[in-house]
């Protein structure tokens, strides 16, 4: 009875050291990367559909929405009309869309924008470095 009882007491201590330890691990826990108001953003660069070099940086001072999507996300595709209606109507008075896509194939993303009609900066994130 008295090795059921320890093994018992064994799982449950082992079980709570694993609990306690995985935030430890990257990608368990964001640590002080955790967002908060008035956080500055890290820049990044990516390049566009055109092949330019666009970094978040160069939009200093606008307002900017960063939205990273894919072609296959049923929900990307319904919200990105949103987003192009708010990008018409405040592109002038300093508010910028940066859509990231991750990981597809240009032509396909190409596609997919003429498609919709979209008109903001699209970025590509062809190594998934901002993404994560």
């Amino acid at each position: 009875m008295r090795s059921r009882r320890t093994n018992t007491v064994f799982v449950v201590i082992a079980l709570l050291v694993a609990l306690v330890g995985l935030p430890a691990f990257d990608g368990w826990s964001m640590g002080s990367r955790v967002p908060t108001v008035g956080m500055q953003a890290e820049d990044f660069s990516l390049i566009d559909l055109e092949g330019k070099s666009q970094s978040l940086s160069q939009y200093r001072g606008k307002i900017v929405l960063v939205n990273f999507w894919a072609t296959w996300c049923k929900p990307c595709t319904t919200e990105m009309p949103a987003m192009q209606k708010i990008y018409d109507k405040l592109r002038g008075k300093g508010f910028v869309v940066l859509a990231i896509n991750e990981l597809e194939d240009d032509a396909k993303v190409r596609e997919h924008i003429k498609q919709y009609g979209h008109t903001f900066p699209v970025l590509m994130d062809r190594d998934n470095k901002v993404a994560n």
